[in-house]
């Protein structure tokens, strides 16, 4: 016997229309047709619902893929650069290439998910992801690593873009912003057990010993998905048309004012966050002398941080604080903690320990709670009628950004912390910048085109 829908979800044939939704005097969509998610027959959001924990369970492990396989790496970079013979920016470039393959990915694999539906192309990306991963493990220069971290970020893309594509399929308004809040709370963990796991695994192996356990998570999780995942891109929803098609939808969707605000401050605020997932192995390891078991407390502690924000988010303030409120709050606090760290890196303090960095760092992160969620709820929520292709420019505007400043960061060296804070700073501000000239969130909201 189904169990009910939680009482938190709205009903699949009536949702309620969110206050900040630009839908909200809209009429209510008709029943969704007859599907199968996760094995159960019904409705098709009552259906996903009802299978609530297992789908969300599934859902970030996906959205936990791309900081797994990028933070896990991390303790691992200066031995990769001494390993492979190659200096710090060249492998830095392995972190840019599994970036932008995954942003580029997405571009691609978001439009095809609104044709053919989200489960064929996830499962596609999925084994070739693991398939790289592998190779990876085996590679033997880093020209080669890059190229197949290139191939594992376009593999990889399948399951962040699908992921949000399928919360958009299944919730709406307030409900889709406490949703991306609770995927939190799983793919969160990613960065706090993926530097630990990373460090102890160079305890017993080498760099190559990373690939490999990541090739064991991408196989586990493509059998999750396999079994528990099921279409929620009913077909009379699906887009009909070619490349053509994808492409006006995706022109369309930027040349609305608003989504497009969204994405950028989204965009900018990943930024800050990819310059220091970058610099950080350097910063900690090389100019404080941390070992890399320490330099993984430290990023294990700051991820608790952005976990704990995100659950106050999607807790206690997501229906009582407009999302707006709490987006300016969590850009402000951001743009404060990048300047302190300019400030301490340039040494207009004098000589600080990694004490007063760590806090900065930890504040920063903790913020990015209140910033990735509600900046893509806040987009997603204009764009029911293209999810994939909408999610596809949320995450390919992220991931492209990020795959720029990641090798701003090194380009002085690994003798200094000026450039990671000098390229926090600038994004920061260009966050805050897209958020109030393009969202401007203080007038009243028109409807999307």
């Amino acid at each position: 016997m189904p169990e009910r829908a939680p009482a938190t979800a709205p009903s699949a044939e009536a949702p309620e229309p969110s206050p900040e939704s630009p839908s909200a005097s809209a009429p209510a969509p008709a029943p969704a047709p007859a599907d199968t998610v996760a094995g159960v027959a019904g409705p098709l959001k009552a259906a996903a619902r009802r299978t609530g924990l297992l789908v969300t369970f599934i859902l970030g492990g996906l959205t936990a893929l791309p900081p797994l396989s990028m933070d896990m790496y991390l303790p691992a970079l200066p031995e990769v650069t001494t390993a492979l013979r190659s200096p710090a920016a060249t492998v830095q470039l392995t972190l840019t290439a599994c970036l932008a393959g995954m942003a580029l990915g997405q571009l691609v694999i978001g439009p095809m998910s609104d044709k053919w539906g989200r489960r064929r192309p996830l499962l596609t990306g999925m084994i070739v992801y693991v398939l790289a991963t592998a190779i990876c493990a085996l590679a033997p220069s880093a020209e080669l690593l890059i190229a197949f971290r290139l191939v594992q970020g376009l593999a990889g893309a399948a399951a962040i873009v699908i992921a949000r594509a399928v919360v958009r399929d299944l919730y709406d308004g307030v409900e889709m912003a406490k949703f991306f809040s609770t995927l939190m709370l799983i793919s969160g963990t990613a960065p706090i057990i993926a530097p630990l796991i990373g460090g102890q695994v160079l305890r017993f192996a080498d760099w190559r010993g990373v690939f490999v356990i990541l090739t064991a998570v991408g196989i586990v999780l493509t059998l999750m998905v396999w079994r528990g995942l099921g279409e929620t891109l009913p077909p009379d929803r699906r887009h009909t048309g070619g490349v053509g098609s994808a492409l006006r939808t995706m022109r369309g969707l930027l040349g609305d004012r608003v989504f497009a605000g969204y994405t950028l401050a989204g965009g900018f605020a990943f930024a800050v966050l990819f310059s220091y997932i970058s610099a950080s192995p350097f910063v900690v390891q090389e100019i404080y002398g941390a070992s890399p078991q320490a330099f993984s407390l430290l990023f294990g502690v700051n991820s608790v941080g952005l976990i704990a924000v995100g659950q106050i988010n999607g807790k206690l303030l997501v229906g009582r604080v407009s999302l707006d409120k709490a987006l300016a709050v969590g850009l402000g606090v951001i743009t404060l903690a990048s300047v302190s760290l300019l400030l301490m890196s340039t040494g207009v303090f004098g000589e600080v320990g990694l004490a007063p960095i760590a806090a900065a760092l930890f504040v920063l992160m903790s913020a990015m709670g209140l910033v990735l969620p509600n900046t893509n709820a806040q987009a997603l929520m204009r764009t029911p009628h293209a999810a994939g292709s909408a999610s596809a420019l949320l995450g390919t505007s992220s991931f492209l950004v990020g795959a720029v400043a990641s090798p701003l960061v090194g380009i002085a060296g690994e003798d200094t912390a000026v450039p990671m804070a000098l390229v926090q700073v600038a994004c920061a501000l260009l966050s805050v910048t897209c958020f109030l000239t393009m969202c401007r969130p203080w007038h009243p909201r028109e409807a999307p085109a």
